[in-house]
């Protein structure tokens, strides 16, 4: 076996065993939550299991609860026969009738402690990041319009004028708001145009950008296309940043020019450089000229004389290998779950809302998340903690909707039946849930589908790019 390959086997097996580890983790710390604040409260726990359906194995504890790992790893439940009749996903469980009542307090303290639970465990990951740090750079801390797309490339494949570029923003453009959003940075450009609900009365997707440029406020009206794989609302433009050059290749037009590593690169034939992508169009517009650059050097401005350029295939242009500001951020914990929680609720709010293009499809389920998981484990260990602080917030907030067979929804059960003076006909609560129940999983099968077409359409693009790179 080649060292490559066994390096690769390793990266592999650790990244499946971190996915594991804090996915399952979730979950479990999730249906932890559930059991100990029944036990607390003297609450019958018949069941605690990992998975849905048939068990793989399982085991009869001390304390009469039987614990199992079951095949369906689509989440896990703890059976409380005194608070819900669940039996249809959760399997045989002593009947309510033979055991004692609960209270309403009770009731509302086990089913909100799951959800606790994923909020507290979400809150020491984050102090970890708080105190190892959270990797930024210049380009997602950025609020400055770097590159503004001339088109874009819908999905048939047709090419339209951008709408950044048929609104006039330019690069250099600082977005302080959208649609009166605050915006602290690049996360909150996209999240926020993508998740966005304005429409015309023409029914056109509609967005409103505050800029400041040249020390002065306005607004300006766009109206997104939905563009790329995912049909996602796009504008058009990325963000600014800084291009620091970090290496010149030898013999290079770079280091004819007197490029010289540590340079910020200003502009490039009198056209500022805020972005890789205006640096790429820019030489490749220049092709065969000689152009002039502006650098600043050790805080000074330089200019230099770029000889004709030439476009060399699988080279780096001008032979310079670029960078910019990378930092690393302590945000403190509660910043970190609030603004998990601001983008869960934000998208919850586009899925049902009529006037969004956000759809279900378009959401990533269960094989998304392991996915999103594993690529996260081989970034490294950072990432992976900052993904399951995301998914404990969401798995949190997803829990409390007032949903029959989730928590909340037995919340609102349990509510009603205190308003009301008397419980709820046990026919109506059975077949709300069994309604639900096949909802839920319908809608979990759903977004899985797309997971998994999703994966099938990335493996294509890298097969083809790879074979696009190796060609002679």
């Amino acid at each position: 076996m080649s060292s490559d390959l066994f390096t690769s086997l390793l990266s592999n097996v650790w990244s499946i065993f971190l996915v594991i580890v804090f996915f399952g983790g979730s979950i479990f710390v999730h249906e932890l939550g559930h059991f100990l604040l029944a036990r607390l409260r003297g609450v019958k726990v018949a069941r605690f299991s990992i998975g849905f359906g048939p068990k793989i194995f399982s085991w009869l504890g001390r304390d009469g609860v039987e614990y199992r790992l079951s095949w369906l790893p689509l989440g896990g439940y703890v059976s409380l026969p005194q608070l819900a009749d669940l039996r249809a996903i959760e399997g045989e469980s002593p009947a309510a009738e033979t055991l004692p009542p609960v209270g309403y307090l009770s009731k509302m303290l086990v089913f909100v402690a799951g959800a606790t639970f994923n909020v507290i465990f979400a809150f020491l990951l984050a102090c970890i990041i708080w105190g190892i740090g959270q990797p930024t750079s210049s380009e997602t801390a950025s609020t400055r319009i770097g590159y503004v797309a001339a088109q874009l490339d819908l999905p048939d494949k047709t090419k339209v004028v951008s709408p950044a570029a048929a609104a006039g923003l330019q690069i250099g453009d600082v977005i302080r708001r959208i649609d009166g959003k605050r915006i602290n940075d690049w996360s909150d450009v996209e999240e926020t145009i993508v998740t966005g609900t304005g429409r015309t009365a023409e029914d056109r997707p509609k967005v409103v950008f505050t800029i400041e440029r040249n020390g002065v406020t306005q607004d300006v009206t766009l109206y997104p296309r939905l563009a790329g794989d995912e049909s996602f609302r796009r504008v058009g433009i990325s963000p600014g940043y800084e291009l620091l050059v970090h290496q010149v290749a030898p013999g290079s037009l770079g280091e004819q020019a007197g490029f010289k590593p540590g340079d910020e690169i200003i502009s490039l034939d009198h056209r500022t450089i805020l972005n890789i992508a205006t640096y790429q169009d820019t030489l490749t517009k220049a092709a065969g000229q000689t152009i002039e650059a502006r650098v600043k050097r050790d805080g000074h401005p330089v200019t230099l004389s770029v000889p004709p350029v030439t476009l060399a295939k699988d080279q780096p242009l001008l032979g310079l290998t670029l960078t910019t500001g990378f930092a690393l951020a302590h945000p403190s914990p509660i910043a970190q779950i609030w603004d998990q929680a601001r983008m869960a609720f934000r998208s919850v709010w586009s899925l049902i809302n009529p006037h969004s293009d956000i759809g279900l499809s378009k959401v990533a389920g269960p094989v998304g998340i392991v996915r999103i998981f594993h690529s996260a484990a081989e970034a490294g260990i950072r990432s992976v903690l900052m993904f399951t602080i995301l998914v404990n917030v969401n798995l949190a907030i997803f829990n409390l909707l007032p949903i029959p067979v989730l928590d909340g929804g037995q919340m609102l059960f349990a509510t009603i039946a205190r308003i009301r003076g008397r419980a709820l006909p046990v026919n109506f609560i059975m077949g709300a849930q069994s309604a639900f129940i096949v909802l839920l999983f319908s809608m979990i099968l759903y977004v899985s589908f797309f997971d998994v077409r999703r994966i099938v359409r990335d493996a294509r693009t890298d097969h083809v790019e790879a074979a696009a790179s190796s060609a002679p």
